[in-house]
């Protein structure tokens, strides 16, 4: 009991620091409305992993891979706060982010890249300056979330997960799944893995174009403005990088369980034989 509350309790103050990281080191209007959605967001991470039944966060008890996702936000979200920190208060620790920006931007800021069409998607009127701290911040930003993707596979194809941390209890991992809807549990978990896998491949390509698009009906959105521009550069990284990991967790879940019937098919025939 101890033991959950105190993680629950570290688990909800973390979430809360990530919302208000950006605010705590740039300039703010509103720190009220900061304030508040850092206080939701922490309470509600501290009720979901407090309470013994689970409700909306999926694989809470199979480590690591919601850690790989918040580390991999809370490293987007500091970064790119470092970065616009950089344009009005530089220091020694915002220039080595500004500068591992530019080095990425260079390998990252190809034709056809999802870094290129972020910046492509940008108002033409756009200052020059904007421009180049959008291209460095989605540069970083997407690299960081390609080595999320690269932890989890290798925690999958090297460390066995989710056998290496025991038994996988679909209930408390999948609260969202009903294994009783109707269908076969195998091809279920597959389709559902593999839409996440297509979309999170799509969507940093989408977004920008589709973002383009409504610029002509809509006003741009104000990506001269540090605050904006940060959530909407992590959002778009890290929300396809987040369906990527899930659909090769439900592939790896939907994996076992057929191997796991195929064992049970197999001693079953052999104990019809015997």
């Amino acid at each position: 009991m101890l033991v959950r509350f105190t993680g629950a309790t570290l688990r909800g103050l973390l979430v809360a620091l990530v919302v208000a990281l950006p605010s705590l080191l740039l300039p703010v209007r509103a720190p009220e409305i900061v304030t508040l959605l850092a206080l939701v967001a922490g309470l509600l991470t501290f009720a979901e992993y407090n309470s013994s039944y689970p409700s909306i966060v999926e694989f809470r008890s199979a480590p690591p891979l919601n850690r790989l996702r918040f580390i991999a936000l809370f490293s987007m979200i500091t970064m790119l706060t470092l970065i616009t920190k950089h344009q009005q208060d530089p220091s020694n620790l915002t220039a080595l982010a500004n500068g591992l920006g530019l080095f990425l931007g260079h390998w990252a800021d190809f034709p056809y890249s999802p870094v290129r069409l972020t910046v492509l998607m940008l108002p033409p009127e756009t200052p020059q300056a904007t421009v180049e701290t959008v291209r460095i911040a989605a540069s970083l930003a997407y690299v960081i979330a390609l080595l999320a993707i690269a932890a989890f596979l290798l925690s999958v194809k090297v460390f066995g997960w989710p056998v290496a941390n025991g038994a996988f209890n679909v209930w408390t991992n999948l609260p969202l799944f009903d294994p009783t809807a109707g269908g076969d549990v195998v091809h279920r978990l597959q389709r559902d893995g593999q839409i996440n896998m297509v979309l999170g491949i799509l969507l940093p390509f989408a977004i920008p174009a589709l973002i383009k698009l409504a610029s002509a009906l809509i006003q741009p959105l104000p990506f001269d403005e540090p605050q904006t521009m940060i959530w909407l550069i992590s959002a778009w990284a890290f929300l396809p990088a987040s369906m990527i990991l899930r659909g090769i967790a439900l592939l790896r879940i939907a994996a076992l369980i057929a191997q796991k019937r195929r064992r049970a098919y197999a001693d079953a025939d052999a104990a019809q034989v015997a």
